[in-house]
């Protein structure tokens, strides 16, 4: 799943051929927003812990680590503050941004009195690409310790 094709799914939604964009189109760009930055994260995790493409890998461990990435525990670690506060902004802004629109996403998805103005779904999206690109920004080393953290339990809980 390619993060660059949901997001521009998401903003194609927001662009129809006549007038505005319907409630339908609306919700679904979002859901599009948060699904580009949960399957940027889950690439990550599998290309950080496992290897890249066209590294000497193992697919399905790859595979593995990709698909092991899940939605709540994952939101759920990354509202936590005290450890974020160990990771450097460029992080602390993902997170931020992962837990926020998928909270929108389940609204989204889920709640059929939520509303959905064109201007904050726009904002939504161009959120989720800043974040992609602040995680992107940051060292390998924190990326990858990221990854760890929000992948396997914290056996201190």
């Amino acid at each position: 799943m390619n993060p660059s094709d949901l997001i521009g799914t998401a903003y194609a939604l927001l662009s129809p051929a006549k007038g505005t964009p319907t409630d339908a189109s609306l919700r679904r760009a979002t859901s599009s927003a948060y699904y580009a930055l949960f399957h940027y994260l889950s690439r990550e995790c599998a290309d950080l812990l496992i290897g890249e493409s066209g590294s000497d890998r193992s697919d399905a461990a790859w595979r593995q680590v990709y698909r092991a990435l899940e939605h709540g525990p994952a939101k759920t670690k990354c509202r936590k503050r005290e450890m974020m506060r160990k990771f450097p902004v460029e992080i602390q802004s993902f997170a931020k941004t992962f837990a926020d629109v998928q909270e929108k996403r389940h609204s989204a998805d889920y709640d059929p009195f939520a509303q959905f103005a064109e201007s904050n779904v726009r904002n939504d999206i161009a959120t989720v690409e800043n974040a992609i690109t602040d995680f992107k920004s940051a060292p390998t080393k924190h990326r990858r310790a990221f990854c760890a953290y929000v992948l396997l339990r914290d056996r201190n809980d």
